[in-house]
């Protein structure tokens, strides 16, 4: 159950609380308007009548799997006479009831009903404040409504701003860097590393300067996206190689490549999620 809820109506202050998504309202709390002394006395008078007990189990067949009708019929027959008597709990335990909760304790204890059956209750009780009591339920509740509203706006603020924040470190970090015309007229031992410095902005033996206390090389470190984009870049150098494309060009190239596919890696996240599941 939820944390307990109070509204004031007409000077009584009823409490209310939420099982499996609906909501309970203290019958105790409502008896009190008529009874501030003997609530329970109330609520027993009310209990003992034909026309409740056939509410209580109407009820029960329309919401309740595990009601037991047979039960509820003996007691039907019984509120017909003048003897008859019916307390929460005896009607709960009797007959399997989740209409009605009895509640133990001197603070917070009493009689809950499910909103259906407490306005029932507050009718027989009084018109006037059955009337009061739906009008105060309803202001809780767009009350309640405004509040969550007001969450998921801020929730949403939040993750856009974290989105921000997220993307802009990602692209400070691993978008590569336009690389400089000392860089594109440098002669690189293999292809590997001209793929490493067009996409990474150094050589495998520069990362490895760079991080001595890091384990692997410089692609045992790179992020799925960088991943991604070292694969594409591997096919298009061996297209340009095929065409004897000279070594500056290419790097000039792939680096171009590199930073085009990075941004638009990162721009749909969701393309990037669906691949890494499947590279997983």
């Amino acid at each position: 159950m939820s944390k307990k809820e109070t509204i004031n109506v007409k000077g009584t202050n009823v409490s209310l609380i939420s099982k499996a998504k609906e909501e309970y309202f203290s019958l105790t709390d409502i008896a009190k308007y008529r009874n501030d002394k003997n609530p329970s006395e109330i609520i027993s008078l009310w209990l003992r009548t034909f026309s409740t007990i056939e509410y209580l189990g109407l009820w029960e067949k329309l919401n309740n799997p595990n009601f037991k009708p047979h039960i509820y019929e003996g007691f039907k027959v019984e509120s017909a006479k003048p003897h008859f008597w019916m307390s929460p709990k005896k009607w709960i335990s009797e007959t399997n009831a989740i209409g009605m909760i009895s509640k133990s304790g001197r603070y917070g204890g009493g009689t809950f009903a499910h909103s259906d059956i407490a306005f029932k209750f507050a009718a027989w009780i009084s018109a006037e404040f059955e009337l009061y009591l739906i009008k105060e339920f309803k202001r809780l509740k767009t009350e309640e409504q405004k509040h969550l509203s007001s969450e998921w706006n801020l929730q949403r603020t939040l993750s856009k701003i974290n989105y921000r924040i997220h993307t802009d470190a990602i692209k400070e970090t691993i978008i590569p860097k336009i690389l400089t015309n000392e860089q594109i007229s440098y002669v690189y031992a293999n292809e590997a590393d001209l793929l490493n410095v067009a996409l990474f902005g150094m050589t495998a033996k520069q990362w490895r300067e760079a991080n001595p206390d890091k384990k692997g090389n410089i692609r045992d470190h790179a992020t799925i996206e960088q991943l991604i984009v070292l694969s594409n870049m591997e096919g298009i150098n061996a297209l340009l190689v095929r065409e004897e494309i000279h070594q500056s060009e290419r790097v000039a190239q792939l680096n171009k490549v590199a930073i085009t596919q990075m941004q638009s890696l990162i721009n749909d996240s969701n393309i990037t999620k669906k691949i890494e599941i499947n590279f997983i």
